[in-house]
C-alpha cells in the first residue's frame, strides 16, 4: 500500500511542475505574440510618417478582414493608444513570468534565480546617476 501511495505522490508532483513549467511557456509565447504586433505596430507608424503631407486623403486600414478608410490622424492616435495597451499587457505578463519561474524553481527544488527581479533605471534615475558621475 505505501508503495502506492508514494507513486501517487510522485505523480501529483510532476503534474504539479508541468503545469507550472505550461504557465510559464503560455507567458513567454504571449509575450512574443504581443511584441510581434508591437512591431506591426511601429511599421505602421512609420509607413504613416513617410508621407509628410498633413492631413491627406483618408488611408485604408484593415480590421480583421475588412478595409476601411479613416483620416490619418485617427488612425495615428488608434495605432499609438494600441501600442500603450500592448506596452502594458507585456510589462505585466513579465512581472508576473518572473513569479512564475520562480514558483517553478521552487516547486523543482532548484534554488531561485538570483538577479532575476532586477528592474531597469527610469529616466529620471538615469540623470541622477549621470549628474552624479559628472559633477
Amino acid at each position: 500500500m505505501e508503495k502506492y501511495e508514494a507513486s501517487e505522490t510522485v505523480l501529483a508532483y510532476l503534474q504539479e511542475v508541468e503545469r507550472k513549467a505550461e504557465d510559464v511557456l503560455v507567458d513567454r509565447r504571449q509575450i512574443v505574440d504581443l511584441d510581434i504586433k508591437r512591431n506591426q505596430n511601429r511599421e505602421a507608424l512609420r509607413a504613416l510618417s513617410r508621407d509628410p503631407s498633413q492631413p491627406g486623403p483618408p488611408v485604408a486600414v484593415c480590421f480583421g478582414n475588412m478595409f476601411i478608410k479613416l483620416p490619418k490622424d485617427k488612425i495615428e492616435k488608434m495605432i499609438r493608444r494600441d501600442q500603450e495597451q500592448l506596452d502594458a499587457e507585456i510589462k505585466s505578463l513579465r512581472s508576473q513570468l518572473k513569479v512564475k519561474v520562480n514558483q517553478l524553481y521552487e516547486a523543482q527544488g532548484k534554488p531561485e534565480l538570483k538577479g532575476f527581479n532586477l528592474n531597469p533605471l527610469d529616466p529620471d534615475e538615469l540623470k541622477a546617476i549621470d549628474k552624479v558621475l559628472n559633477g
